[in-house]
C-alpha cells in the first residue's frame, strides 16, 4: 500500500471512526487496515489513532495530521480531475458555505437546476454570516456579502446589490421622518455587528459622489439579517439594507425608505475560494452558476462599479 492509499485509510477510519468500516469502504481486509496504521503511526513515530471498544479517534497528532491528509488528497483530486473526461463531467463533493439571505432569495429556490445539470457532484451547504477559514475547515467556496479582505482567497464579483435606508411607520411616528443626514444625530438605528470586527457597521451614504460614513447611536444591535430586519420592523431604529431582502415590506407599507437622495452605495457580493481549486471543475462550474442565477435575477454587477473596495 502506498502513501496516499495509506492516506486515504486513514482519513476514512477518521470519518467512520471505525476500522472495519473503513476498510469494507476501500475493499480491504481488517488486517491489511491494520497493518497499514502501525506502519504509519511507526513512521511517523506517534499514535495518531485512540482504540476503544466502541470507537475509534484521532489523537491530537492524529486530528492535525487528518486535516493535512484531506487537503493533500483534495489537491490531488482536483489536479487529476481537471484535466480529460473528468473536467467535463466534474464529480465529487463540493463544500460550500452562503450568506442567508442571499441563498434564500436567489439560490435555493433554483438548486434543482444546477443539481440535474450536474448530478454527480455532492453538493454540501452551509449557511450563515461567519467568517469561515476555508482551508482549515474544507471548504471550497463561499458566497458574501460586502467588501472581502482576505486578498489570499481568488475572488469573483458576482453582485451589485441596490441598499436603501428605511425605518418602520411607528418608528417615524415617534421620532419624525429625516430630511438630511444633519437630522441622524436626533435618530436611533438598529445596529448590525461585523463579523470580521465584532464592532457595530456604520450607515454609509453618497454625499455629492462622495461616500460618507456615520456612527448612529441606538440600544440594540445584532448579528443576523433577519434579526436586523425584525427590529426594524418592531419600531427600533433605522436600519440599511440589501432593496431585495425589504422589497415585500416596503411595498405594503411596513416600511418607508427615508433619505433616498443619499443612498448608500450598492453592496457588492462576490465568491471567494482558495488559489488551490483554481484548477477544480467543480468548484468552477459551481461559479458560473451563480454568476447566471445573479444575471438572471438582475443582480449582476454593473461595468462601471468596478471590484468591490478593500
Amino acid at each position: 500500500m502506498d502513501r496516499f492509499q495509506t492516506m486515504q485509510l486513514f482519513v476514512r477510519i477518521v470519518e467512520l471512526g471505525s476500522f472495519t468500516k473503513g476498510a469494507e469502504d476501500l475493499d480491504l481486509p481488517r488486517a491489511t487496515a491494520t497493518h497499514a496504521i502501525q506502519q504509519l503511526e511507526k513512521r511517523l513515530g506517534t499514535r495518531l489513532l485512540q482504540r476503544t471498544t466502541r470507537q475509534v479517534k484521532p489523537t491530537p497528532d492524529g486530528e492535525a495530521y487528518h486535516q493535512r491528509c484531506v487537503r493533500l488528497l483534495a489537491d490531488l483530486d482536483e489536479t487529476e480531475s481537471a484535466f480529460g473526461q473528468s473536467a467535463a463531467s466534474p464529480k465529487g463533493r463540493l463544500r460550500v458555505d452562503l450568506q442567508e439571505t442571499l441563498a434564500r432569495h436567489f439560490l435555493l429556490p433554483h438548486l434543482g437546476e444546477f443539481c440535474s445539470r450536474y448530478p454527480d457532484i455532492e453538493l454540501e451547504i452551509g449557511m450563515g454570516d461567519r467568517l469561515v477559514d476555508l482551508v482549515r475547515e474544507g471548504v471550497d467556496c463561499v458566497l458574501r456579502a460586502g467588501s472581502p479582505r482576505d486578498s489570499s482567497m481568488v475572488l469573483r464579483h458576482v453582485a451589485d446589490q441596490p441598499q436603501l435606508t428605511c425605518a418602520s411607520p411607528a418608528y417615524l411616528a415617534k421620532y419624525g421622518v429625516p430630511e438630511s443626514l444633519d437630522d441622524l444625530p436626533r435618530h436611533r438605528a438598529v445596529n448590525f455587528l461585523s463579523s470580521a470586527t465584532g464592532r457595530r457597521a456604520p450607515f454609509d451614504f453618497i454625499v455629492d459622489g462622495q461616500p460618507q460614513a456615520v456612527l448612529m447611536k441606538g440600544s440594540l444591535s445584532v448579528r443576523h439579517a433577519d434579526a436586523y430586519l425584525a427590529c426594524c420592523l418592531a419600531g427600533q431604529g433605522l436600519i440599511q439594507i440589501p432593496r431585495y431582502h425589504v422589497e415585500a415590506e416596503v411595498a405594503d407599507g411596513r416600511l418607508q425608505e427615508v433619505l433616498a437622495p443619499w443612498c448608500p452605495a450598492p453592496m457588492p457580493v462576490s465568491l471567494l475560494y482558495p488559489h488551490s481549486r483554481q484548477l477544480s471543475p467543480r468548484v468552477r462550474v459551481f461559479v458560473d452558476w451563480v454568476s447566471a442565477r445573479m444575471q438572471a435575477a438582475g443582480a449582476a454587477p454593473s461595468r462601471a462599479s468596478g471590484p468591490p473596495r478593500a
